[in-house]
């Protein structure tokens, strides 16, 4: 026996070797497999946690990776310029003010197929070059105690509780693109006068202007205020996690942030990205989004969360072309002499 106890302790160390090779083999071949999937770059001025879920998915359905660079507003629209001899982004994922302001410095190229045929025209370019892929309305965020007692429900902006005790939240017109909009979008509906009267009326109930989209949500929900001037996105987190707020869709319509993409002109991966682009479009993307807690409503009206927001009756105020960069930011000194200065 002793003889082969030799043999057995090399074939036993063979045995160990192979098994240890075939494991690092099939490891190194699973991420030579990942670092030779196409690679399409996203330029992008939302918030890298929203674009990497939509990242993650596509890879996993697609097999291609999507890389993000993030960049305010400004920054991505110099990036484009500094490369546009030389491309480095494949695709933007932007507002609407950001792609607008991309086409018209001959940044991004049409494109249009079967998928974005099906987005309405309100929600994308006129030439194709670029597609909504889901907004985020502002609505009315309800604290349900305050709604037990209220003598009515607000449906409108003109059933909202003024001159009384009634406490109030929203996110500051300069802290967010959202919120500004919705500066924007009063005016155009109500005039300018009517809608400063408004404001400052509503100015002594307001608890706070937050700093952030997702405080004045937050702030309904804690019962810190009755009714907060909320985006959709933020307020819906809440409702979803059973904290006590009801959503309220203003029936006499509302302001919506606009978030698409668009195809940058000369890049390197314009078929991939132009896949990337129908997707974005489609059920699985906003299912992903959904995953990770983030609730826009699909501008595809063939999806099933449209379908489903479709019976909250949203209505949308379109304001998009009527004020000029100069004209917003005179508003915006306007509010804040007139309202939060206080000075006539």
């Amino acid at each position: 026996m002793k003889r082969y106890l030799p043999l057995f302790l090399i074939s036993f160390f063979l045995i160990i070797l192979a098994l240890t090779g075939t494991t690092y083999l099939a490891g190194y071949a699973g991420k030579e497999n990942r670092n030779s999937l196409t690679t399409i770059m996203v330029y992008t001025t939302l918030p890298i946690e929203q674009v990497s879920a939509l990242a993650q998915e596509y890879e996993r359905v697609a097999k291609v990776r999507v890389n993000i660079a993030p960049f305010n507003e400004k920054e991505l629209l110099n990036k484009l310029v500094e490369e546009s001899s030389k491309p480095q982004a494949d695709l933007i994922l932007a507002n609407r003010k950001t792609l607008k302001q991309a086409r018209s410095n001959a940044l991004l190229i049409p494109y249009q197929s079967e998928y974005t045929d099906i987005i309405p025209s309100r929600f994308q370019d006129n030439d194709g070059y670029w597609t909504g892929v889901w907004y985020d309305p502002i609505i009315f965020a309800s604290n349900q105690d305050y709604l037990k007692k209220a003598l009515k429900k607000p449906t409108k902006w003109s059933d909202l509780p003024l001159d009384s005790k009634v406490k109030f939240g929203m996110t500051d017109f300069l802290a967010a693109d959202a919120a500004a909009n919705l500066l924007y979008t009063l005016v155009a509906a109500n005039g300018e006068e009517q809608t400063f009267s408004f404001l400052k009326k509503l100015h002594p109930q307001i608890v706070q202007y937050a700093k952030f989209l997702a405080t004045p949500a937050r702030m309904a929900s804690m019962g810190e205020v009755d009714i907060a001037i909320a985006v959709h996105s933020e307020a819906m987190r809440y409702a979803k996690d059973g904290f006590p707020v009801e959503i309220i869709y203003p029936e006499d319509g509302t302001a919506y942030l606009l978030t698409g993409v668009g195809l940058v002109r000369g890049a390197a991966y314009a078929s991939e990205a132009k896949q990337f682009i129908d997707w974005l479009t489609q059920e699985g993307a906003h299912f992903a989004m959904e995953h990770h807690k983030f609730y826009f409503v699909p501008t595809n009206p063939e999806t099933r969360l449209h379908r489903e927001y479709a019976t909250k009756n949203i209505q949308l105020i379109d304001h998009h072309d009527m004020y000029l960069p100069e004209q917003q930011r005179k508003l915006l000194d306007k509010w804040v002499q007139a309202v939060r200065l206080g000075i006539q």
